[in-house]
């Protein structure tokens, strides 16, 4: 009995061995396979596929608060609560700034955000218009960009000066009125070579040199038109320089500008595009880039700062189009892509160098004011260099110790925007009219106010404190955002969180634009 018990040990301890072996050997083969498959580009997308409804929608919806900021006689309006505004603006100088778009919830004109509003939405169709127009939001996304463009061209009427702002911000927002019966007066502000503002007008060509790009192919007279005043600008901008705060202190109360080095490596970025000149190419790598790049430092992507828009542009270069750079140029056009890849991996939460800048739910926050501003931007900068990685059949980012994919880059920026759109803690949109449950008491002036209201500019101040949600809808604006706490204040008085910007609209147009379907990415602007 004895020999017998042990014989069947034997055998039972040889068929677990055996099936051990089975387990490590299948295991190991399986290892192999995803280590194989992660060494592996994934396939190039093709042509824009369906889009994704929810995307879509949204996409449709926030193209919409462009026109709810429009200033000047509007075309084809379809905003009953909205109508012709600020007709006379710019005519004590003769000139015509009518159109535009309002900054926020007021009345004001402010150049430097509203130029980079017309930069963002450039770049949103350059790369994305094919992914709009499965949507049909090309079209509106091109109108409202030259609404923004017209009004830039018209507020630089000679070389070197330009018009950055129309309005006094202390009036305005003295008043609570809607923008249709404005009757206060509206100073306008310039730079010129006394009161320089390299920040401003570098971003201003900045648009302008994207916008070429834009219409290029639709209408080359405009087109030229553009690219002439954008290199006219950017020269005034390099050779002028000093910060548009310093010349003008009252600026600094509203959009104070932290410095121009990023403009002005930005707005040269844009020119190389727009023009394919090497000159532009050498300003960013050569001393200009030394000065102003902070290589190797990420940063975060906003209005005032450039820098990580700049490393992402220049990248595409790297990944496309290397073939008319110098071995010089291409080691510094080099600097900006391994800084663009620690922004990258800042974002990415398993990564080794993951920024700690985050709320418990995994939204990016950085700022009390305005706090969807840096994650919609980093949102979409990650989704730009995830498709530049997909269309060059770039198979990994290298994260100190770790890898990821393009896929990786897309499942951040898409958690983002689902963040936006409701999937978190509050389960609320923060984008005005998406989806069942949205701030209903934004702060925006011509929202709180019925159409029918007669107001002045204080007695309007009862639309303001009034206890009923706004009577029109601000559709598209999207809200400053929540605390790092994941809470959210649904009041009229509360314009940190509760206040749509322009410019905030065109970021989250342009990542909505990169999520609403999938093709691969246009390799060449020119």
């Amino acid at each position: 009995m004895g020999e017998k018990s042990r014989s069947r040990g034997w055998c039972g301890w040889i068929i677990v061995l055996i099936v051990l072996a089975v387990v490590v050997a299948a295991v190991v083969l399986t290892i192999k396979k995803k280590s194989k498959h992660s060494d592996e580009a994934a396939p190039v997308p093709g042509p824009p596929g369906a889009p994704v409804k929810k995307y879509g929608d949204a996409l449709q919806i926030a193209m919409q608060f462009f026109d709810v900021q429009k200033s000047g006689k509007l075309v084809d309006n379809k905003l009953t609560w909205r109508g012709d505004s600020a007709l006379k603006d710019g005519s004590e100088e003769n000139l015509d700034l009518s159109k535009g778009m309002y900054d926020a919830g007021d009345h004001m004109k402010f150049g430097f955000p509203l130029a980079y509003t017309a930069t963002m939405l450039s770049w949103a169709i350059l790369e994305y218009g094919d992914q709009m127009d499965t949507v049909k939001q090309l079209e509106p996304a091109k109108d409202s960009l030259k609404w923004i463009t017209d009004y830039l061209i018209n507020a630089h009427p000679s070389a070197n000066v330009l018009y950055v702002q129309v309005g006094d911000p202390v009036l305005d927002h003295k008043c609570w009125e809607r923008p249709e019966v404005m009757t206060e007066k509206r100073p306008l502000t310039q730079v010129n070579t006394s009161s320089p503002g390299s920040d401003v007008a570098a971003e201003t060509a900045a648009a302008l040199a994207s916008a070429s790009l834009v219409f290029k192919k639709i209408d080359s007279k405009y087109s030229s038109t553009l690219l002439t005043h954008a290199k006219q600008l950017f020269t005034f901008a390099d050779k002028y320089r000093g910060s548009y705060s310093e010349s003008i202190p009252d600026v600094q109360t509203y959009y104070n500008s932290t410095g121009y080095g990023d403009e002005l490596l930005w707005a040269a970025s844009w020119l190389y595009h727009a023009t394919k000149d090497q000159i532009y190419i050498q300003y960013v790598t050569e001393q200009n880039g030394k000065s102003y790049a902070k290589w190797g430092s990420p940063t975060w992507f906003s209005w005032d700062n450039k820098l990580a828009g700049t490393q992402v542009l220049l990248s595409r270069i790297i990944f496309f189009d290397t073939k008319d750079l110098s071995d010089s140029s291409q080691s510094g056009i080099q600097m900006y892509r391994m800084t663009a890849e620690a922004v990258m991996c800042g974002l990415l939460r398993d990564s080794p160098t993951a920024t700690t800048s985050r709320t418990d739910d995994g939204l990016i926050w950085v700022s009390e004011w305005n706090s969807l501003q840096h994650p919609v931007a980093s949102a979409f900068l990650a989704a730009l260099y995830s498709d530049y990685m997909l269309t060059s059949r770039t198979a990994h980012l290298s994260c100190s110790s770790k890898t990821f994919s393009p896929a990786d880059l897309r499942k951040f920026a898409q958690s983002q925007a689902d963040y936006v759109l409701g999937s978190n803690p509050l389960e609320m949109s923060f984008l005005v009219g998406y989806g069942d449950k949205y701030p209903q008491y934004v702060h925006h002036r011509g929202a709180s106010i019925p159409v029918n209201a007669k107001t002045g500019c204080t007695d309007g101040f009862k639309w303001l404190n009034s206890t009923d949600p706004n009577p029109n809808v601000a559709i598209g604006g999207l809200v400053g955002g929540p605390f790092k706490n994941e809470t959210y204040i649904d009041s009229r008085n509360n314009s940190m969180q509760g206040e749509p910007t322009t410019y905030n609209g065109a970021l989250i147009v342009g990542l909505l634009s990169s999520l609403v379907t999938t093709s691969s990415a246009v390799q060449s602007f020119y």
